[in-house]
């Protein structure tokens, strides 16, 4: 009894393709089911940025709404009130007070 299951253990089964294409299969749907997704949305985000113009309502990271007062290189002046205006780095602002997702 004890020969037939070293026997078994020692000879070869052919499971080393198998376990090579499972971890494939895992990679590849990591890839789209995280990855992607996540570039995708880097790309919009950084469009987004790149296409904001005076006028614009938007949100901060923060949480703080207002509209586009002026743009500069790397800063962006919000109105959040008549009298208010607050500067931010471009990259603090989230996404466009419009948007509904």
């Amino acid at each position: 009894m004890i020969a037939q299951v070293l026997a078994q253990a020692t000879t070869p089964q052919g499971g080393g393709y198998t376990q090579i294409l499972f971890f494939v299969g895992i990679a590849v749907v990591f890839y789209f089911f995280m990855i992607r997704p996540q570039q995708k949305k880097q790309k919009e985000q950084k469009k987004f940025l790149e296409e904001i113009k005076k006028g614009d309502s938007v949100v901060t990271i923060g949480g703080i709404h207002g509209k586009v007062y002026s743009l500069d290189d790397n800063t962006i002046t919000l109105e959040v009130d008549k009298s208010t205006k607050m500067t931010f780095e471009r990259s603090s602002i989230s996404l466009e007070a419009s948007r509904k997702k």
